[in-house]
């Protein structure tokens, strides 16, 4: 019913045999599935080790295809309990996921190379590609993922098959589909450090020769996501959070060459504020810093402790004199009320319309459409300090941003698949998006001296920021066998994208805007525009020295658009700004990557070892990068100047001779840093220095051993150590906040049924309970010159969870 298309038979003979020990390039234990309709013929005929991977936007054995790819397969992400992106990070060196904060609410980086965490205006540099459409919102990385078939991060430069938002590599999921015989699965575990529980659930089946479904849903509830420091001035001493996740899959394969794939899911995500694991480091002075406002007027004890490593947190809810009602409030903000204490919301809904369409047996047309439908809206403190007296809160900084997203994307290419020498593909992709960024905020936090004599809001403005978004590309590329063993392939896409904003500022509380430092209520921008156009050329030679060694060599180029900032406060460059009615300096440039990289996939010993390396060496220009100067309380957006990254990719996997024990790893060597001239945020320039969030050395070890103890019973090991090296933590000075070196340690043990039919399992995520930092960035509201708090992003602490299945 389902069928798998290839170039040539050559290539599904080399699919067929090429996957015996493909998985050890994984980094992990186990075997990464993919459940497209181009897959699943694949699976039935060449068994459990073929990894398919859709790097070139169409099924290929992960051993041939000449991209820099790590495939995760769902049956890893069940046996470790992974449920959020952040959680990938111990299988993909050099991937950094920050998840949280007001702005984008999370980050992205590989190699060293990200955007800001800070701002949502960005498009992440590391696209984030969710069952075929790129979703522009990382708010999406704080859903979590279920029921999931596939995670592929490919690495380096992608905009030729992915578009403007890949520049320096693609974040991929693919969920899983409907399955061609009836399957029912449910999975419940505990978690004991956070005590949190997830119940999951799906159905799958046929409901004709040619209609599937599969219906899945997760529901996850934590307690204690986030633990506060003791004698914290919270109503909530634990913060919680709840996700759901719904998703439905119907798959038509029609008997006139067309399979039609439908996806429908609905994420609703509750929690208690938008800051997440976020610490406070008391910097060289050894001290927790005062909240020091309105020029010294003000000084509010910071109450935190200088203990930035025990995963204990400090977030106080809002000081009662700032704690009144939001203006112009909406959504969930107004219906639930605010009182100072901090809470989020996300509801999202996403679809995807996938459709293959057989033209003739040469000729098949792929469309994909997408829509991703986003409200998001968040309250929360940005102090992360103050106690006002014991027992009263003094957080101040507040925000209320609500975030809405509406995207509209489709893509159509046209593919060959001719038995010669020679195939192509040619595609068109168009992109619309209505992006708004509203939010109330506290920056000087005015009415500790008194209320808006006119409204009586306590806030120091509204700002509503709305941008839209239009973007065409078209794209070629071909696949040329030059001989039976030589592949010459690339191409090129063409880009041009439009951004229209306009910033409104409906209230300014009385005594701020009374001065000339600020806008006046009523503000209106009119449209700030943006354009760009670009090319991204792209060229690979393969060449297949035997069945089982492979070598290649890459020329690639990337791109990510520029925009217009929307974090500028009603303050300094925004009142600047509407005086002399230039919005220039709120535009930021397109950012764009040049480079390449060799590599070698090889299989040895019957197929049984696997080794495959990738040296790489790309410059990027015009960086985008976001810094907060957090005496001024000010977002700064710059280009970096340059940036050269360059490292050698490892990874190698052994099927032992053991029954059922297998062994894989990964190695990266990273040397990345700003190469030009870069004047950061406070002046020094950073040429030369490492870039943040780049250890130098990085990797991980696994294992994996499946031991029978009879026809109808088997017992699971597993286990992954992850090390890191140092790196820095910000872009600002050159001494920034470094985090040392690490190890953790992840383990499984399950006793179960060999066919999945059920199955009992322990398992412990980061058991050393290492917590280390993924960001840094000046604590807001420090005294100018003696202040040097910083504000550290971390990872979840220590996770123990017990998990039962069953399967039939």
């Amino acid at each position: 019913m389902i069928k798998f298309q290839t170039r040539n038979p050559s290539t599904l003979r080399s699919v067929l045999m090429g996957g015996a020990a493909a998985m050890a390039l994984t980094g992990f234990s186990g075997t990464a599935m993919a459940q497209g309709a181009d897959d699943m013929a694949v699976e039935e005929t060449a068994g459990d080790n073929v990894i398919i991977v859709q790097a070139r936007r169409q099924a290929e054995s992960l051993q041939e295809v000449p991209v820099t790819v790590t495939a995760i397969g769902g049956d890893t992400l069940e046996r470790y309990a992974v449920d959020q992106v952040a959680d990938v990070v111990s299988r993909v060196p050099t991937l950094n996921v920050q998840v949280g904060g007001s702005g984008s609410g999370g980050q992205l980086s590989l190699r060293g190379v990200g955007s800001s965490n800070i701002s949502a205006a960005f498009d992440s540099a590391v696209a984030f590609d969710f069952d075929g459409v790129q979703v522009s919102t990382m708010r999406l990385v704080q859903a979590g993922f279920f029921d999931t078939a596939q995670i592929d991060v490919l690495k380096g430069p992608q905009s030729l098959f992915f578009g403007k938002s890949a520049s320096a590599g693609v974040f991929a999921i693919r969920s899983s589909d409907p399955t061609p015989t009836w399957q029912i699965g449910a999975t419940g575990s505990y978690e004991f450090e956070e005590e949190g529980y997830v119940v999951s659930g799906f159905i799958s089946g046929p409901i004709s020769d040619t209609l599937g479904i599969r219906l899945a849903a997760q529901y996850n509830d934590i307690d204690k996501y986030v633990e506060l420091q003791p004698g914290t001035p919270a109503v909530n001493q634990f913060r919680s959070q709840k996700n759901f996740v719904g998703r439905a899959t119907l798959e038509w394969d029609t008997d006139f060459g067309l399979n039609a794939n439908l996806k429908v899911q609905y994420v609703k995500n509750e929690g208690d504020g938008a800051i997440g694991h976020t610490d406070i480091s008391c910097g060289a002075n050894g001290i927790a810093d005062p909240v020091y406002l309105l020029q010294g007027g003000l000084v509010i004890p910071a109450g935190n402790d200088c203990n930035a490593t025990d995963g204990l947190y400090y977030i106080p809810d809002t000081a009662p004199p700032l704690a009144q009602s939001v203006p112009t409030a909406s959504g969930p903000t107004k219906a639930l009320g605010y009182g100072g204490v901090p809470f989020s919301e996300t509801e999202l809904w996403f679809a995807r319309l996938k459709l293959d369409l057989e033209l003739s047996d040469n000729f098949s047309l792929v469309s994909t459409t997408g829509f991703v439908d986003l409200d998001a809206t968040d309250v929360d403190n940005y102090s992360y300090a103050g106690l006002l007296a014991p027992g009263v809160p003094g957080g101040v900084g507040t925000s209320d941003p609500r975030n809405t997203l509406k995207q509209y994307s489709q893509e159509i290419r046209l593919e060959t698949d001719f038995t010669g020498g020679i195939n192509f593909m040619l595609g068109g992709f168009y992109e619309w998006r209505e992006f708004l960024f509203d939010t109330a905020q506290n920056g000087v936090n005015i009415s500790f001296v008194a209320p808006d004599p006119i409204t009586g809001f306590t806030f120091d403005w509204d700002k509503a920021q709305t941008t839209k978004t239009e973007a065409v590309s078209l794209f070629a590329s071909t696949i040329i066998d030059l001989t039976d063993r030589l592949e010459l392939s690339g191409g090129v896409r063409w880009t041009d994208e439009t951004k229209t904003s306009t910033i409104s500022v409906p209230y300014v509380h009385a005594f701020l805007a009374a001065t000339p430092a600020f806008i006046q209520s009523g503000f209106f921008s009119g449209p700030i525009e943006f354009q760009d156009s670009n090319w991204s050329p792209e060229a690979t030679i393969k060449y297949e020295v035997s069945d089982d060694v492979n070598v290649f060599a890459s020329f690639k180029t990337g791109f990510k658009s520029g925009g217009i900032d929307n974090s500028a406060l009603p303050s300094n460059s925004l009142s600047q700004a509407a005086a002399s009615g230039d919005f220039s300096a709120l535009v930021y440039e397109s950012e764009t990557a040049i480079g390449g990289e060799v590599g070698l996939k090889s299989q040895f010993a019957g197929r049984s070892v696997t080794f495959n390396a990738t040296a790489f060496y790309y410059v990027f220009d015009d960086l985008q990068v976001q810094n907060f100067d957090a005496a001024a309380v000010q977002f700064e957006t710059l280009n970096a100047g340059e940036v050269t990254t360059k490292g050698v990719d490892i990874g190698w996997g052994w099927d032992t001779p053991v029954e059922g024990l297998s062994l894989s790893g990964n190695l990266s060597y990273l040397d990345a840093q700003f190469s030009d001239t870069f004047i950061a945020g406070l002046g020094q320039d950073l040429d030369g220095r490492a870039v943040a969030r780049a250890p130098e050395f990085s990797g991980n070890l696994a294992f994996d051993w499946m031991v029978p103890l009879g026809d109808s019973l088997e017992l699971g090991l597993g286990g992954n150590a992850v090390y890191s090296g140092s790196y820095f933590t910000n872009e600002d000075t050159l001494t920034d906040l470094k985090q040392d070196s690490y190890v953790s340690l992840d383990g499984r043990i399950s006793i179960g049924h060999p066919d999945g039919d059920w199955k009992l399992s322990l398992i412990g995520v980061n058991l050393t309970d290492e917590i280390w930092i993924n960001t840094s960035s000046g604590r807001p509201f420090l005294e100018p010159g003696v202040g040097d708090d910083l504000v550290l992003t971390q990872n979840r602490g220590r996770q123990i969870f017990v998990e039962a299945s069953v399967r039939f």
